[in-house]
């Protein structure tokens, strides 16, 4: 069988290694960093503990069925899964509040209309339909299969058309979505804040980008017990399982090639690991040196962090997810409260972490712009001035620091002339490969988790493979 060198251990190299080794191959992942897990980290200090990175999981089946095709044990004996009820409340700039329940479409529009008034739940169901179009058209070659050779006919906008009288309207942008369609600047909002979330500005953002409320609203969202940590744990866990080996502190410094295709790595120090295929978990243009740097999905964004230890519980009624909509400017803030005793020192005291997505910007002095996001979290944590022990800042720099980059890597997207598309999984180089966030299908848990199986299929398949079924 194959020697397969890894490069990362972020979720989705990790997702590639284990199929890999299931498949016979010898696997080894080198990281350059002290542990695993990429961007899915974890702040402790004083018994509190917070993820730094994605706080919620959608899409669980991609990682059931990693789980599923690694090994006896499914994906719930090793992490504990609970679906959040309600998805998220959404506290608007106007003081207007609506709970929206987890995947129920008639739920979401009862509340809608509750809340906001009698038609905005019906705009919104109406708008879901539109995004399905979308989604329908685009699943399978943004999520299941490998990016086509020729991406072109994905550079097109798969939403749908209004029409205005006799003519239909193309829509080239989200924001022009929130404005034309859904008529309604809280809804708008609403609307925006599902972009940001995944690192997209709404205002360039193409009207493809309605699929990410739609698959949130559709499948759910997630809570893994003790935090998104404990599932790179239990992927990794899962590696050693299958006897990945993991050489951790070691950066790569090149991909050697030999014969017109990748024959290895070049680790820091000089020393030579020979293989037969290679992972990398990001396109990165430092292993490509005079070779073509594949295309690159750059949206300019990224995200500040704010871990918030607090004395006392947390209150009756609270929910897990808030999202705090803004006005003249301010981001869009979301909070985070887990009920979870594995993320507290005790049960007289909570946990929160609160993230907002921005511009990216090395020279920001980002303590006034963490004040700001702690005052518009305390619209959503009653008391949050006077129950705050201590907080901590992860700025975007923190992130370049650990990952390598400050910028949020966003789903595939179709339409924007083909722009939102990620490198391919199969690089320009042959026997060289790309999982994680930066390759198709792009950024997010369930994505990075996607694009391992797609480059495992690749190279257990080759030519042969079309895709997961």
């Amino acid at each position: 069988m194959a020697r397969i060198v890894v490069i990362g251990a972020g979720l989705g190299a990790m997702a590639a290694a284990a199929r890999l080794a299931v498949a016979g191959h010898t696997v080894t992942v080198y990281e350059k960093t002290s542990t695993y897990g990429g961007a899915v980290g974890r702040f402790e200090r004083e018994g509190f503990a917070f993820d730094t990175g994605p706080g919620l999981l959608h899409l669980p089946a991609v990682y059931r069925d990693l789980f599923v095709k690694t090994g006896k044990e499914p994906l719930e004996e090793c992490v504990a899964l609970t679906q959040v009820d309600p998805a998220a409340r959404h506290v608007f700039a106007d003081g207007t509040r609506v709970d929206l329940p987890n995947a129920s479409r008639a739920g979401t529009v009862t509340a809608l209309d509750a809340a906001l008034g009698a038609g905005a739940g019906e705009r919104w169901g109406d708008f879901l339909t539109r995004a399905r179009e979308a989604w329908d058209r685009t699943r399978r070659p943004l999520l299941e299969e490998p990016q086509p050779a020729d991406p072109a006919p994905l550079a097109r906008e798969p939403y749908p058309a209004l029409k205005a009288g006799l003519l239909r309207r193309p829509t080239t942008t989200l924001a022009q979505v929130g404005t034309r369609e859904l008529r309604d600047p809280r809804l708008a909002a609403l609307l925006d804040a599902y972009a940001w979330s995944y690192g997209f500005d709404p205002a360039t953002a193409p009207a493809s980008a309605a699929v990410l409320p739609y698959m949130e609203q559709t499948f759910g969202s997630w809570y893994v017990g003790g935090g998104l940590r404990a599932l790179a744990d239990a992927v990794y866990e899962r590696c050693r399982k299958r006897r990945v080996e993991f050489v951790f502190d070691t950066p790569v410094e090149d991909v050697l090639e030999k014969d017109g295709r990748a024959a290895g790595v070049r680790l820091a120090g000089g020393e030579v690991v020979e293989a037969d295929h290679v992972v990398s978990g990001a396109p990165v243009p430092a292993l490509h040196h005079s070779r073509d740097v594949p295309r690159h999905q750059a949206n300019g964004t990224g995200r500040v962090t704010v871990c918030l230890a607090l004395r006392g519980p947390r209150e009756a009624g609270a929910v897990h997810r808030t999202v705090v909509h803004a006005e003249g400017g301010r981001p869009t803030v979301t909070v985070l409260r887990p009920d979870d005793p594995a993320l507290r020192p005790d049960g007289e005291h909570e946990s929160v972490t609160v993230t907002a997505t921005v511009r990216t910007s090395p020279e920001q002095d980002w303590e006034p712009f963490a004040d700001g996001m702690v005052e518009a979290a305390g619209r959503a944590v009653p008391g949050l001035a006077e129950r705050l022990l201590w907080r901590h800042v992860r700025t975007p720099e923190d992130v370049r620091r650990d990952t390598g980059t400050a910028e949020v890597p966003g789903p595939a997207l179709a339409g924007a002339g083909g722009r939102l598309l990620p490198a391919a999984n199969r690089s320009p180089l042959p026997g060289l490969y790309f999982a994680g966030g930066w390759s198709h299908p792009g950024g997010g848990l369930a994505h990075a988790g996607m694009s391992g199986a797609l480059v495992a299929g690749l190279i257990v398949e080759g030519a042969d493979f079309r895709g997961s079924q």
